[in-house]
This record gives structure tokens, sequence and C-alpha cells, in this order.
């Protein structure tokens, strides 16, 4: 242990790829979870805000009746009270950054255009009605999180957004850094809550909590699963948030010392979570494993187990032929978060086609995760083929939009008929024949 494992990823075998390649996913599509989950779902389907009660203290060794669940006023003073200014200045300019970066996404997301004489098409966006963000605690502080999800729900202008966090542990309170992040947006229905009765609380509605039409935010497996679950039930969820991953890509021109620094940036998150690094540099790769093994004596022993675990079983420094391969992998991986440390990271760019962040050259993922702006709640499992980040895009739905002239409709009718005809749809043509045209 403290060693990164140092393996040539052709010489792997089929099954050892595939673990790599699965990472953490699997524990969340577990039978005995989703059986597990499913039950906290009904649950509080059934009972509400009781049954909300009820998990805090089954789960998470809390008392907290139903009319405590709901986060006061006095208590978001107390917060900010209680926070050293410096963390307030570093929230605020992160959510700048955030902001910004977001109001760029928003800013195109109506258009009209007139495809062919007399036909105009298009797009009109606009926010869904109710978002749920939800905030994990378990692991530690996370005002990241809200700033990340909170942020493009607020550019994105949806009416009624809540906020679910679990108490930190050993008692009813919430994390304050994450209170005055929810202060700094103008949130104001901030939820103390077990992760999967939250979601399932949010998702149906109780007498204290509304009920809304998206839930995002990452967590545990139990907590991606019960957002898999209530999707069942007409909430909808962005596929997948669960446990971190990261991928770096380096060449011989790489600082073995900070790759070691950010390849544990991401590993120390949990011990699900995944590290990886490839590179055709055996060299580098030993410099590396080096800097880790010191790194890692460095870090407080919660956090160095997490990283020693993520590291081990998830991750570890594959070897290479060249960089072509490493993107061939990364493609089929397709990472939460990925580096590009070589020395033209934009050519190799032009290979990676699945990642849900990719950071370029001396670019640390703890600044993304931070304060760049760009979206840090990323899909992870491999959901990076198909899914995206988290921005304002991830609150707004669009309705099309189309006109067409007399005259346009006319040069139409003849293939519209057609079709309608082949399709077996009379009155579709007919409706056609009726404005003779």
């Amino acid at each position: 242990m403290g060693r990164l494992a140092i393996r040539r990823l052709s010489s792997l075998s089929s099954d050892e790829r595939a673990y790599i390649l699965a990472r953490s996913t699997a524990a969340i599509f577990d039978e005995e979870l989703q059986r597990s989950i499913g039950a906290i779902v009904d649950d509080v389907r059934c009972d509400g805000d009781a049954a909300v009660s009820r998990a805090l203290a089954r789960f998470d060794e809390v008392e907290c009746p139903p009319d405590r669940l709901r986060v006061r006023s006095d208590e978001i003073a107390r917060a900010r009270a209680s926070l050293d200014p410096a963390v307030v200045d570093a929230i605020r300019v992160g959510i700048g950054n955030i902001r910004a970066f977001n109001e760029h996404v928003v800013a195109d997301t109506s258009w009209r255009a007139e495809i062919v004489p007399g036909v105009e098409v298009g797009e009109r966006s606009g926010p869904i009605d109710a978002a749920a963000l939800f905030v994990p605690s378990g692991k530690g502080s996370f005002p990241s999180v809200l700033m990340q999800i909170g942020t493009p729900a607020v550019v994105a202008g949806v009416p009624t957004v809540v906020v679910l966090v679990p108490p930190m542990r050993g008692g009813t309170e919430i994390d304050p850094a994450v209170l005055v992040v929810a202060e700094e947006l103008g949130l104001e229905d901030i939820y103390r809550v077990n992760g999967p009765a939250g979601i399932a609380a949010a998702a149906f509605g109780t007498a204290s909590i509304p009920r809304v039409s998206r839930v995002v935010g990452p967590g545990s497996p139990a907590v991606a699963a019960a957002q898999i679950a209530v999707q069942a039930h007409g909430c909808s969820t962005v596929m997948l948030f669960g446990p971190s991953e990261s991928v770096i890509v380096a060449d011989d021109s790489a600082d073995p010392r900070v790759l070691a620094a950010d390849l544990l940036n991401e590993a120390e998150h949990g011990p699900d979570s995944a590290s990886l690094l490839l590179t055709p540099s055996e060299e580098l790769a030993e410099r590396v494993s080096k800097e880790v093994e010191r790194q890692l004596d460095l870090l407080p022993e919660w956090r160095r187990t997490f990283a020693e675990s993520s590291i081990s079983r998830f991750g570890g420094a594959f070897l290479v032929k060249d960089l072509s391969e490493a993107a061939a992998f990364v493609n089929e991986y397709a990472p939460e978060h990925l580096q590009l440390v070589t020395r033209d990271p934009e050519a190799l760019l032009s290979e990676v086609e699945h990642a849900g962040e990719v950071l370029l050259g001396d670019t640390p993922f703890a600044a993304a995760n931070f304060v760049l702006g760009v979206p840090a709640t990323l899909p992870t499992g491999g959901f990076a083929r198909v899914s995206s980040g988290v921005t304002a895009r991830t609150f707004l739905k669009t309705s099309s939009v189309g006109q067409v002239s007399r005259e346009a409709l006319s040069r139409l009718a003849p293939a519209i008929i057609t079709l309608a005809e082949h399709e077996g749809f009379p009155a579709h043509a007919n409706a056609i024949r009726e404005r003779n045209l």
C-alpha cells in the first residue's frame, strides 16, 4: 500500500480491464442496494415527512421530527457568523466564475431560422418548474457542490429550487458553508434529510418538502440508486453522478511531483473513487509512484486511507505504447475528469471523444473543482458517453416553434399527403386538402 501500482495496459486480462472500466458503478446497480433503496422510496411515498424522519434516525442516527426538517433563517444567520470570512470570499469567487460560465451557456438557447423560403423554425427555451439539489456531507464539507449545481439553476431561472443536505455527523446541524452558499444564491428552501429518503421526498412531495421535476447532485451509490429509482415515478435526473473518478494522460514533459498531487486530488474523495495515470514513459510512472508514496504520508489518516484504496482498487499507473493508445482507452473509459499533461494537449484533445471534463496542460483538477467556472458535477461510470456536466442547460427545457406561409405549405403539400397516405392516416392528408392550397 502507498505505492502506485504500474502495469502495462496491453497486458491486462479481459477481466482486469473490465474491472477497471466498471470501477464502482457495479455497487450502484447492486440488486440488494436497489431493493433497499426501493423500500425507502416506497416508505416516503406512503408516509411523507414521517418516513424522512425515520430514515434520518435509522441511517444517520439523527433524531429530527418533521417540523425540524426545514432549515430556519436563524440557523443560516448563525452559520454565516461562524464561518471564516476567507471561506465566504472564496465562495464568492467560485460563484462569480460559475455564474459567468453559465451566462454564456444560456445566451443562445432560443433561436429562429428560415430553413427554406416561407418555413421558419426554431426553439424557445425556459426553465423547468422545480428542481432539488442534493449536497453530500458524509465524507466532508462540500459547499463547492452547491456552488456548482445551485448557480446554474439560478442562472437558468428555476422558480422553485430545493436544497437537500444530510446533517453533519453527531447532530442535526447543517454544514455552515453550505448554508452560506445557499444564502449567497438566494436559496431559502433547505432541508436536512437522509440522502435517499430526501430524494424520494422531493420526487413525491411531502407536507414539508415541495415536489420537484428533477433531482440533481452527486453522492454515494445509495444516493445514485435513489435518483435512478425515482425516475420510475416521473421525477427526472441526470445520469450518473456517483463516486469521483479521474484520468491523467501524461508524457515525459510532465512534472512527476505535480502529477502525483493531481492523482491524489480525486483519490482522496473516498475509497470507491478511481484515479488513473496513462503514460508511455516508464521512468515517469516510476517517479510518480515514488511521489505518491511521499505525498500520501502528508495527508490526514482518513484521507490517506481513502486515497490508498482509490489508487489500489480502481486506479493505478498504466503504461501505453503511445498517446493514441491512451486516448483510445480514455474514450473507452469515458472519465468524469480528464487531464492532458503533454507537450501538445490541443492535438491530443482532438482524439478525445468521451469525457465529462477535459483540463489542458497544467490546469489542476482542484481549480476546476472549486473556482474555474467549468462544471465540476460530471457524469461518472462511463456515462460521459451520453451525458454532460451540470450547467444551466440541465435546468432548461425547450419548445420547438414552427411557422409556414401558405405558399410554402402549398409546395410541401404533396410530400405531406404522400407520407400521410403511406402511414395510413387519412385525416392527416385531409387536413392539407381542406385548405384548398
